[in-house]
């Protein structure tokens, strides 16, 4: 992987962005995707929409801009924030974690403070925390010397946690890759299509608000009206200590994932078919995936208008819905290849072809 590309994921993962805030990681999503688009929009709830080409069928992919994070629910008299999660946490990942609170003055950054073991007793020790009961400190002693420094119920509060490469450098660790990883792929697509001739018009999307209901995708659709769509998200790699093989089955390494179901969809079986028939001709490897719990915007792109064969193809990922998530550099490109083939062979003909093969 070049250092450009990666400069292109450094910068989407490190942008604060949760959902209904996503301004600053669109910003930068908007300078990557310029430079090869015909049009770049944004729709009246933030989503980004870019444009390549101006003939054929409509082929949109999407990656979701908004990362899950925290809102400032009150600050207490004694200067310590409060706060209400934004998109599915569990509670044991959020202790003790540093993040930045986006106030309009500025970033502060603050711990989400816990209490030493030595102050609990045996039970309290084995006894889950609940996010309710959390409160960041950003060093504040007084809501009045808080309330100074910028904040105010509804900032929004984001992980702090850096792209970073790992030993291995094929392995990445960043926050946010759930889901600036499919908006750095569409951006990726439309800088390999750079002076291609391609059979459809490319849209690429960066949605807002997918962790807490699917909702820019639904405005979106609305925007490009396409008649194949793509959700480029996080699949789940199950290939640490403590997965049951029967709940996830991904793994670093090998390859992007096809998702067959999710809670949000059944995916379209003839776009799911074509899909790996795309990936078998090109030889790069691919995993299946379910998602018992969840979805992606696929599970709003295929109940636009009279419905569009859509699609969830994952990046397989380690540590999701947490402060900082490891991915595989191989399970990118691949992926990028798979899409930049699928563009390839969507002509009028194939998908009239696929959508009569539900």
């Amino acid at each position: 992987m070049s250092d450009s590309v990666i400069k292109v994921i450094a910068d989407l993962t490190n942008a604060s962005g949760i959902s209904g805030h996503e301004a600053p990681a669109r910003a930068v999503m908007e300078e990557q995707i310029a430079p090869y688009a015909d049009e770049v929009a944004v729709d009246n709830l933030g989503s980004l929409i870019a444009r390549k080409g101006s003939e054929g069928p409509r082929i949109l992919f999407a990656g979701h801009l908004d990362e899950i994070g925290f809102m400032v629910s009150r600050i207490t008299d004694d200067g310590f924030i409060k706060f209400q999660p934004i998109g599915g946490w569990w509670s044991q990942v959020v202790s003790a974690q540093r993040v930045k609170v986006i106030t309009r003055k500025g970033e502060l950054v603050g711990i989400v403070g816990s209490r030493p073991p030595h102050t609990m007793r045996d039970e309290e020790r084995d006894k889950p925390v609940k996010i309710k009961d959390l409160y960041i400190d950003i060093g504040a002693q007084s809501k009045e010397e808080a309330e100074g420094f910028g904040v105010r119920p509804g900032d929004a509060i984001v992980p702090d946690s850096q792209f970073t490469p790992l030993a291995n450098p094929k392995m990445l660790l960043a926050k946010a890759v759930d889901n600036r990883i499919g908006c750095a792929a569409v951006v990726e697509v439309f800088k390999r299509l750079q002076g291609q001739a391609h059979p459809n018009i490319v849209f690429g999307a960066g949605t807002v608000q997918e962790e807490v209901g699917l909702r820019g995708a639904r405005t979106s659709a609305y925007m490009v009206e396409p008649d194949i769509a793509f959700a480029i998200d996080t699949g789940l790699a199950a290939d640490t200590p403590g997965f049951n093989q029967d709940d996830a089955t991904g793994k670093l390494g090998g390859g992007p994932q096809i998702i067959v179901y999710d809670a949000s969809m059944v995916p379209h079986k003839g776009l799911r078919d074509f899909v790996i028939d795309t990936a078998e001709e090109i030889g790069i490897p691919y995993q299946f995936s379910t998602l018992a719990f969840g979805g992606t915007d696929a599970g709003s792109f295929h109940l636009y208008g009279r419905g569009v064969p859509s699609l969830f193809i994952g990046v397989p990922t380690r540590y999701i819905h947490t402060h900082a998530s490891v991915f595989h550099q191989d399970d990118y490109e691949n992926t990028v290849k798979l899409l930049l083939k699928l563009v390839e062979k969507l002509d009028a003909n194939t998908v009239e072809q696929i959508k009569k093969s539900s």
